[in-house]
């Protein structure tokens, strides 16, 4: 039986290895490399990284969720070591703002084309030459008040 128990343990410790890890590489993919700008932490080959991918590991051994590690890397670099900025406050410019800038630009071409396809209204018929007398007696008075 003691035997059994061994096994299961080893075998459980190479699972728990694979998973600290993997639980490690979500959370670096989720941090921009401080050296390397636009990189995440898990692709990045410098050595900083390699030292926040220790520390990630080392954290998530220790039992920090992933939150508690993202905020003590927040803490250290600021916000800007996170590779997507934060859903609140003044980052949620970067999440609605351009979603806005679309609808309001759909808005615009909507309105151009609508104007370009209306109808245009009729022109006014040309005056028949007998009509220049019905018409005489305003004109005059146009032009005095002129």
């Amino acid at each position: 039986m003691t035997l059994t128990v061994l096994v299961a343990v080893a075998l459980a410790v190479p699972v728990r290895a694979d998973d600290l890890d993997n639980r490690a590489r979500e959370i670096a993919k989720k941090l921009q490399c401080p050296v390397c700008q636009t990189i995440s932490v898990a692709d990045s080959p410098s050595e900083l990284a390699a030292q926040m991918r220790a520390i990630i590991r080392e954290k998530l051994a220790e039992g920090w969720t992933e939150d508690q590690i993202i905020n003590y890397f927040v803490e250290r670099y600021g916000e800007g070591v996170l590779l997507e900025p934060p859903r609140q406050g003044f980052g949620l410019l970067a999440w609605v703002g351009p979603a806005v800038v679309v609808v309001f630009g759909l808005a615009i071409i909507t309105a151009a084309v609508r104007a370009w396809v209306r109808p245009r209204p009729e022109a006014e018929p040309a005056l028949d030459p007998g009509d220049e007398d019905r018409y005489a007696p305003e004109l005059e008075r146009a032009v005095k008040d002129a």
